[in-house]
C-alpha cells in the first residue's frame, strides 16, 4: 500500500479546517443523519470488512462480527439515538456569588481530529473513535493500521463512498506517514497503540498543547486464588488468552496462581481449550493468527523461557502458535516483563508461606506499570480489596475481557496503560470541550461585586 502523499495530507488538513470552520457539523440533527449514514455504510460494507479481516488475521466471520463488525454498529445506532440529547446544554447550579444569574454547561466540538489505529482490531478501534467525533461535531483524518493492508483499504474505501474527503478522510502509509500527520497542528489526537509509540504521540502533541487520548497496553495480570472455581476460571482464561489468538490490549497477560490449585488449573485450562478450539487448533477456523513474521517471531521466543506445561507448537509457515501455558518462568524474563500480545500465558506460583497470598499478589502486581486490566478469580469480596489496593484501567471479577463490551462503562487505561475514556456517551464527551457559560438578569443588578467593595462584610459571609 502507497503512502498518503505529504501534499495530500497537508490539503486534507486545511479543507477539513475550512469545513469544520463553516459551521457544517454544529447541528445535532445533521450530526444524527450522518450517524444513521454510518450505520447504513456498515450494512453495506459488512461483508467486504468481514473478508478482509478474514485475509489478514485469519479471524472468521462470527469472531468478526462479535469482537469488531457488531460492536462498531451498536456504538453507532447507541449515538444515533443520543446524540440530540448528548449535545443538549445542561442547567447547573448557581452560586450565590453569582446571582442572579442561570448556569449552563455547552458542549462544543473540539475541532479536526485526528484518529490513528492499530492492527489488531483493525475495524473496532479505528470507527469506535469516529463514533465519538462525528457525535460530537468533529471532523476526522483516520490512520489505519499498515500491518492489515486489506482491511485498511476496505476501510478507505467504504469512508470515501459514503463522506466527503472535507469531513471524513483516510491516510494510508507507515511510520513515515504517521510523524507527518504527528507534525501537524490538530485539534484532536486519539490514539491505540503501544506506550512506547504513545509517547511519542504525547510529545508531538505537546508542542501544540493538542488534546490527546491515549488507549495503549500493559501487561495485564489475571489473579486465580484457591477460593476460584477452577473449570470456570480455566474456561474464561482459556477463552480471554486466545481470543485474536491473545492479540487483544486487555488479553490477560500472565497468572499469578495459588500454588494449591495450580495443578488443577493446567489439567483444566487444556481441556478448556479443547473444548474451545479442538484437540487441534490450528484446524479451527476461529483460531487467529499471529499479524506477522516478525509477531510471530517475536511470541514463539518467548516459548524457551520457561518449561511448556500445555500446548507450545508452532508453525512459521502459518504464522501459528498453540494456546500455551509456561511455567517455571523468572519475574524478570522479557515474558514477564514485555507486553505479549499472542497466546503464550506464563503462570507464576505463589502460596501462603510468610505472607498471605492477596499481600503477595499485591505487592507483585504495584511493584510494575499500571496495567490496562486487572482481572481476579475467587471470592468476589477478596477480589474487592484487591482491586482497591491496585490500579489498572479496568477489570472484572471472575471474568476477562468482558467489561469493554459494556456501553455503560468507561474503557481506557492508566498511567503507563494510557489517559482518557471513551466508549458510549464518554465518546462525545472526550471529542467536546465542555463550555460553562453564566448568563446573568438584567432586570436587577447586586452591587456587592463592584469596586471599592462597599459590602465587602456581607460578601465575606455570603462566600
Amino acid at each position: 500500500m502507497n503512502n498518503t502523499a505529504d501534499s495530500t495530507i497537508d490539503s486534507i488538513l486545511a479543507r477539513q479546517n475550512e469545513y469544520f470552520k463553516s459551521g457544517a457539523t454544529l447541528d445535532p440533527k445533521w450530526r444524527k443523519a450522518r450517524l444513521q449514514q454510518f450505520l447504513k455504510a456498515m450494512d453495506k460494507w459488512e461483508k467486504p470488512l468481514a473478508d478482509a479481516l478474514w485475509e489478514d488475521l485469519h479471524k472468521s466471520y462470527k469472531e468478526a462480527y462479535i469482537t469488531e463488525i457488531g460492536l462498531v454498529k451498536s456504538e453507532i445506532a447507541k449515538a444515533a439515538r443520543e446524540v440530540c440529547r448528548w449535545a443538549r446544554r445542561k442547567k447547573r447550579p448557581t452560586s450565590i456569588g453569582c446571582m442572579p444569574a442561570r448556569s449552563y454547561i455547552v458542549s462544543e466540538p473540539l475541532g479536526c481530529a485526528l484518529i490513528i489505529s492499530p492492527w489488531n482490531y483493525p475495524v473496532q478501534l479505528l470507527l469506535n473513535p469516529l463514533v465519538g467525533a462525528i457525535a460530537a461535531g468533529c471532523t476526522a483524518v483516520l490512520k489505519p493500521s499498515p500491518y492489515v493492508p486489506r482491511v485498511s483499504q476496505v476501510i478507505e474505501e467504504m469512508i470515501s463512498d459514503t463522506f466527503p474527503e472535507e469531513y471524513i478522510a483516510v491516510v494510508q502509509g507507515n511510520r513515515e506517514v504517521n510523524k507527518k500527520l504527528l507534525s501537524c497542528r490538530w485539534d484532536m489526537i486519539f490514539f491505540t497503540g503501544s506506550p512506547s509509540l504513545g509517547r511519542e504521540v504525547m510529545a508531538s502533541a505537546a508542542r501544540n498543547l493538542t488534546p490527546v487520548v491515549l488507549e495503549l497496553g500493559g501487561k495485564s495480570p489475571c489473579i486465580v486464588d484457591k477460593s476460584a472455581n477452577i473449570r470456570l476460571a480455566a474456561r474464561r482464561c482459556a477463552w480471554g488468552k486466545t481470543l485474536n489468538s491473545g492479540q487483544t490490549c486487555i488479553a490477560p497477560d500472565y497468572i499469578l496462581i495459588h500454588k494449591d490449585v495450580k495443578d488443577a488449573f493446567v489439567r483444566a485450562f487444556a481441556e478448556q481449550v479443547e473444548l474451545l478450539h479442538g484437540s487441534d487448533p490450528k484446524q479451527d477456523e476461529h483460531y487467529v493468527r499471529m499479524v506477522s513474521d516478525r509477531a510471530f517471531e517475536r511470541v514463539a521466543g518467548y516459548l524457551k523461557e520457561g518449561t511448556v506445561l500445555y500446548g507450545g507448537q508452532t508453525d512459521a509457515q502459518q504464522r501459528y502458535i498453540a494456546p500455551t501455558l509456561l511455567g517455571n518462568v523468572s519475574p524478570d524474563s522479557k515474558v514477564m516483563t514485555e507486553e505479549i500480545f499472542g497466546p503464550v500465558f506464563p503462570l507464576v506460583e505463589m502460596d501462603d508461606e510468610g505472607k498471605p497470598f492477596a499481600e503477595k499478589v499485591k505487592e507483585f502486581v504495584v511493584s510494575r506499570e499500571k496495567p490496562l486490566a486487572f482481572y481476579y478469580f475467587g471470592k468476589e469480596s477478596d477480589g474487592w480489596k484487591l482491586i482497591r489496593a491496585t490500579s489498572s484501567g479496568g477489570g472484572c471479577i471472575n471474568d476477562t475481557i468482558m467489561h469493554i463490551a459494556n456501553p455503560h462503562l468507561p474503557f481506557g487505561g492508566v498511567g503507563n496503560s494510557g489517559m482518557g475514556a471513551y466508549h458510549g456517551r464518554l465518546s462525545f464527551e472526550v471529542f467536546s470541550h465542555s463550555r460553562a457559560i453564566v448568563c446573568s438578569s438584567t432586570i436587577f443588578d447586586l452591587p456587592f461585586k463592584y469596586m471599592p467593595y462597599r459590602l465587602f462584610s456581607l460578601t465575606k459571609k455570603l462566600l
